[in-house]
């Protein structure tokens, strides 16, 4: 049995569900617990801040109302903490039985057993894109249910371009032309205080050398959790930006220093940068501006190829003694439009259309900016987004590192390539 959501209202969508969890449920009173009756507790976890933990509880509120029979358990960490949590619980074949889950932590999980195959189960996913739910499969299974997406995009900050009198680029341009960009607005803000310059260092980002990847024809990693590229890959993206580092035309890495927190885009000391598109409310409210714009990303020979990344998904413990109860709680919070309502875009825009449809936007706010960003760049979202391999989150962290060094002239291009493949071939396939 499926259970559905539509924007008839919350009403509609709860009772559709007491109904389905009473059939799996059946009528027994007994309190014995279980999938086969009674009362049943469910344990739930997620990562965030106390904003976060309020629309979790809110929307959980809303579950347990349509549901008495069902307690739900909550708990919450900051990242760091929630998956060392994580990581104790999984040793111990006790991981909570609904529990947000990032993409770079999929094949960790998945791969090890410790995550139920929801792909058999009550779930509704019929409103998904097709691509976004299989950023959550490995090898035909769903680990992952996808709450939320977002893609990637060039911001430009029209103040900081006026200033120096740059134009923006338009749709379609290339890596070239980016390069060709930041050039000018570097040379343009040479004499401003503080210096502006045009991006940063662009290729030290690892999901941008991803996507770069994809416009070669390379698929990041092999379907059986292997890096699917080689050091001339590497050396060629990194080798993109050498001109500009070379003439200094990059934000400096030791101003990127200071300003931490803060980056040079955020401080208006940078006149674009790239990141997921749900970092606008976050640049529009650090840098004082809501003259902050977005386009895809740099095209290749086949346009810009971008992909919908899941920016959060659900999971279940495969240990899970309430499976069915489970998969009911990840459809209500992923298809019922009052959760819609309740997160917005906090988790980035909402994988269904109902939530989508279910938010108070207003004209010209910043959610619907990216609402519309996401709308005008589908035609160009053709690729399901790379499942990384295990031990991501490691070889993503060294990269970063090396970019810095390579950002105050301490490496080479080529030792950079060394010196990561050598890590890389250590942490991959590793807890």
């Amino acid at each position: 049995m499926r259970i559905s959501r539509n924007a008839a209202g919350a009403v509609a969508a709860t009772a559709a569900l007491t109904l389905v969890l009473t059939a799996c449920s059946g009528d027994d009173s007994n309190g014995s617990g279980g999938g086969e009756g009674g009362d049943v507790t469910l344990t739930v976890a997620w990562w965030g801040n106390d904003d976060r933990a309020d629309k979790y509880e809110e929307s959980i509120d809303l579950f347990e109302a349509a549901n008495p029979n069902i307690t739900v358990q909550t708990q919450f960490q900051a990242w760091d903490d929630y998956w060392t949590a994580r990581n104790t619980e999984a040793a111990g074949q006790a991981l909570p039985d609904v529990f947000q889950m990032d993409l770079s932590y999929l094949r960790q999980y998945g791969s090890t057993g410790q995550l139920a195959d929801l792909s058999g189960s009550s779930i509704d996913t019929a409103g998904f894109e097709e691509a976004l739910l299989e950023a959550g499969q490995i090898e035909g299974a769903q680990y992952g249910i996808p709450t939320s997406q977002n893609t990637l995009a060039l911001f430009y900050n029209g103040d900081v371009l006026d200033e120096v009198g740059v134009e923006p680029l338009e749709e379609g341009y290339t890596w070239e032309d980016f390069n060709a960009f930041i050039a000018e607005v570097s040379e343009a803000g040479t004499d401003e205080e503080p210096a502006i310059y045009g991006s940063g260092d662009y290729t030290g980002t690892f999901w941008f050398f991803a996507q770069w990847l994809i416009q070669q024809g390379v698929q990041p990693f092999t379907e059986d959790g292997q890096l699917n590229f080689d050091e001339s890959h590497a050396t060629e993206f990194l080798n993109l930006a050498s001109g500009l580092r070379e003439a200094g035309q990059l934000f400096p890495t030791d101003r990127a220093t200071q300003l931490a927190p803060l980056s040079g885009f955020t401080s208006n000391e940078v006149g674009a940068e790239a990141s997921w598109d749900n970092f606008l409310a976050g640049y529009v409210s650090d840098a004082g501006t809501e003259n902050i714009h977005m386009l895809p990303m740099p095209s290749g020979d086949n346009g810009p190829q971008q992909f919908w990344k899941p920016s959060m998904l659900l999971s279940s413990s495969a240990s899970s003694e309430h499976p069915e109860e489970a998969a009911a709680l990840i459809s209500f919070l992923v298809n019922d439009p009052e959760v819609g309502e309740i997160f917005g875009t906090s988790k980035g825009v909402p994988a269904v259309a109902a939530q989508r449809d279910a938010m108070n936007i207003e004209e010209g706010s910043v959610d619907a900016t990216v609402l519309e960003y996401e709308e005008a760049v589908a035609a160009d979202v053709t690729e399901t987004a790379p499942l990384p391999v295990e031990g991501f989150g490691s070889i993503e962290a060294e990269w970063m590192r090396l970019a810095e060094e390579l950002g105050y002239g301490n490496i080479t291009v080529d030792q950079f390539v060394e010196q990561w493949f050598m890590f890389a071939a250590d942490a991959v396939g590793q807890s």
